[in-house]
């Protein structure tokens, strides 16, 4: 039998990751709107910018623990809590195959940290909340899409035969998730199976939200951790940008996700009786929330002012065209969706970038 979530009382949530972007942010959110949460972060503070978020969070109320999700010994001094929510994880899809990174060291973050809080949680009896990625969905069937360019960006042909889990809406969970998904797709796919063995197993609940590309303010200045504040933050303060594959001409499209909208959502699964139904959901803007590259730099022309962007023909082995995410599940299923507009999100990328003019050196990874 599964476990029935707390209603009604303060629940206690340990969050992985808290100092990164996404857990600090999802700490702020609840704060702002006055949860009544009692939260416990944990962070091995390894990652260029996750001091500046320690802080804020102590100010907060939040107890931190140091400590590296990869070892189980550092699970042995932590409370009891209701819910884990995993933001540790490494976000670049090129880990492990860029020559910089190591493809172990990847899979122990990502897969062995997911099985050590899953351990956790079973011997706590915690409900699990993995916040997923949509690299999770194939390349190849990703790659085959039909496309066309339109207004500085490609376009999902829709008058012609789409594969199953695509619409004009984007890409729903049904679609391929059959490899190449990169190491990174691959390491997180196998943590949600792994994660939903788990829960029919050992009767903890467990959602999976596979989320779109994240941004807001305070992202940290590395593309593969978030493209559009990546992108803002080098052209106000005139860094190198190129636009690589698919012609150079950076058409490729993504849609994006603020944390503040998935903390709404997650304060529902934390707050659900649901026994039965999908587990797993798509968790992004969709459609209005989505941006090419070239269509990025006009935007950031208009607020910062020229800047010139160089072009590299080459397509990179996990680079993909299009890739928006269909939520109508997540929005049937839990009456939830995003609240915070694309052109609000790159507004508070932009004033954030303002105030912060050397943002980029301080929590860049290169």
């Amino acid at each position: 039998m599964e476990k029935t979530p707390k209603f009604g009382i303060r629940v206690k949530l340990l969050i992985t990751g808290a100092c990164g972007f996404v857990g600090s942010s999802l700490i702020k959110a609840w704060s702002e709107s006055g949860s009544r949460h009692q939260i416990i972060g944990l962070d091995n503070f390894i990652r260029p910018g996750s001091e500046s978020n320690r802080e804020a969070l102590k100010n907060l109320g939040v107890k931190l623990f140091h400590g590296d999700i990869r070892l189980a010994s550092d699970f042995e001094t932590l409370p009891e809590v209701d819910w884990v929510i995993d933001a540790a994880a490494n976000p670049s899809v090129l880990a492990g195959v860029d020559g910089k990174t190591s493809s172990r060291q990847l899979i122990e973050h990502n897969l062995m940290g997911t099985l050590n809080l899953l351990e956790f949680c079973k011997a706590k009896q915690a409900g699990f909340i993995l916040p997923s990625t949509s690299r999770v969905y194939s390349i190849t069937a990703l790659s085959n899409l039909p496309v066309k360019e339109k207004d500085l960006a490609f376009q999902l042909e829709t008058n012609v035969s789409l594969p199953i889990g695509t619409s004009a809406k984007g890409i729903d969970e049904s679609f391929s998730t059959a490899p190449p998904l990169s190491l990174y797709g691959a390491s997180k796919f196998s943590s949600e199976v792994l994660a939903l063995e788990y829960s029919q197993s050992f009767g903890f609940p467990v959602w999976i939200n596979r989320c779109g590309v994240m941004a807001g303010a305070g992202q940290f200045g590395h593309a593969e951790q978030g493209i559009f504040s990546y992108w803002i933050h080098s052209w106000r303060e005139k860094r190198a940008l190129r636009y690589i594959g698919f012609g150079g001409q950076g058409f490729q499209v993504r849609d994006c996700l603020h944390p503040r909208d998935l903390a709404a959502l997650l304060d529902r699964q934390i707050n659900s009786s649901k026994q039965k139904g999908p587990r797993i959901f798509n968790v992004s803007g969709g459609l209005p929330n989505s941006l090419s590259l070239a269509q990025l730099s006009q935007w950031c022309r208009n607020r910062f002012g020229k800047h010139e962007v160089s072009s590299e023909n080459r397509t990179r082995p996990f680079d993909i065209p299009w890739l928006v995410l269909d939520s109508t599940l997540a929005q049937k299923t839990w009456n939830w969706k995003p609240r915070l507009g694309i052109e609000e999100i790159l507004n508070e990328i932009a004033g954030f970038a303002e105030k912060n003019p050397h943002w980029m050196s301080l929590s860049a990874t290169n």
